[in-house]
């Protein structure tokens, strides 16, 4: 992804909520993508960006995770994690091709095809500013509040 405009997607979202980039625009957004609902990495990733969501909405910014999950796994798992913000449900892929993320990646000596742990980060006029890929969760909501703050 050379560019730092990402073309306009809508993703049903937890809370009864559908979700588009271009509404997003006049605030800071980052969006999270994470393999998948109720694992270990992805429960921890999820908690952090929990537990900083305030210093998040100090810097007037957003914040989504995007798995594959149904919107039924994923209102169970931010329902489990008393999660603040809404988790987007991407079951076509549609975000995920946008960004890229979709990866061949071995799990217990097979190939299967799943997200790369990603985040991305836009500032108020809807460009994207920083992307982390082959992230580790654990720290990584710190290192994306540093870098949002820097965006004010």
């Amino acid at each position: 992804m050379t560019e730092n405009i990402i073309a306009d997607f809508s993703l049903p979202a937890t809370s009864e909520q559908t979700f588009t980039l271009s509404a997003n625009q006049g605030r800071n957004l980052v969006l999270f993508f994470y393999p998948k609902d109720n694992t270990p990495g992805c429960t921890t990733e999820a908690q952090q960006f929990r537990d900083l969501y305030p210093q998040f909405l100090l810097a007037d910014c957003a914040v989504f995770g995007i798995s594959r999950d149904s919107l039924k796994s994923h209102e169970n798992f931010k329902a489990k994690f008393t999660l603040p913000f809404d988790l987007l449900s991407d079951e076509e892929e549609t975000a995920c091709n946008l960004f890229s993320v979709i990866k061949q990646k071995n799990m217990y000596g097979k190939l299967v095809r799943g997200i790369e742990r990603s985040t991305f980060v836009f500032d108020r006029t809807g460009a994207l500013r920083h992307e982390w890929r082959k992230l580790k969760a654990d720290g990584h909501a710190q290192e994306v509040l540093d870098f949002v703050t820097t965006l004010n």
